[in-house]
């Protein structure tokens, strides 16, 4: 296992765009929150104290568009080999192709546990700076972010699982279609167009319980205030992302293991 975990290291540190893939993760994700949360002032508000605004969600939205450039990085990761028949040559080094697909699993959460601590680390220094200069200060009700308050350890010990689950997911879709174009495609529609659908849901009813069943349901972790307005908790809907991504590898390994290179 170790040899194969080293091996598939080396493809994915000589991949071409990984380096650029990995660096996107951390740079959207922080470019993205500063400029949600720089946009965010509290003279806008009647009073400041009634922005009730999350300030930790806010600083860490720039999630929504980092997960798109994990999608990518963990589909290359076995899309790619398929696409130039290099996987061949891998299983002739590597016969059991379960250990094959557990190894290239391991490197993805490895490699996007890196990205994520890094861009949520940057989204939360940067965004004490900019929340205390738009005015959401401890004199407002808003004590500066820090890592040490329970509620924003969750929610950024939340996001780094957040991601590394979105990129765990897209490998097991890359696993399964085996198409670079095909993969990145279904996971992001998954991500990004399958929610807006469930907005133009009319009934109250149903559009809360396709909230609670959607992969994005695990960004509820990011939250920390007003938890009880939220379709479903933070944990919870970090459960139901962690089972889409359970569900994916499964699928993905099953289809790796029975069909032809």
């Amino acid at each position: 296992m170790i040899r194969t975990l080293h091996a598939e290291w080396t493809k994915l540190r000589t991949l071409p765009g990984s380096a650029w893939s990995f660096l996107g993760v951390v740079a959207v994700t922080v470019a993205l929150s500063v400029a949600f949360t720089a946009s965010v002032d509290a003279a806008d508000c009647v009073t400041a104290q009634g922005c009730h605004e999350d300030t930790t969600k806010l600083t860490l939205s720039g999630t929504w568009l980092g997960q798109a450039a994990v999608v990518v990085l963990a589909a290359l990761v076995i899309t790619n080999e398929h696409g130039t028949r290099m996987i061949q040559t891998t299983l002739a080094a590597t016969p059991r192709r379960a250990v094959v697909l557990a190894a290239k699993a391991v490197v993805v959460a490895g490699v996007v546990l890196a990205a994520a601590v890094l861009g949520v680390s940057g989204s939360l220094l940067t965004g004490r700076f900019l929340l205390e200069g738009n005015g959401f200060t401890a004199a407002n009700g808003y004590p500066p972010l820090s890592p040490a308050a329970e509620p924003t350890l969750r929610a950024a010990a939340g996001t780094v699982l957040y991601l590394v689950l979105v990129g765990l997911l897209s490998l097991g879709a890359g696993a399964l279609l085996r198409d670079t174009a095909a993969t990145i495609t279904a996971v992001l529609t998954l991500f990004y167009v399958a929610p807006v659908a469930v907005q133009v849901v009319g009934d109250a009813q149903w559009r809360e319980r396709l909230e609670k069943a959607a992969p994005t349901a695990g960004l509820a972790v990011q939250a920390t205030r007003d938890l009880d307005r939220l379709p479903i908790g933070p944990w919870a809907g970090l459960g139901v992302l962690a089972a889409y991504a359970a569900g994916a590898l499964l699928a993905g390994g099953a289809a790796f293991i029975r069909r032809d290179p």
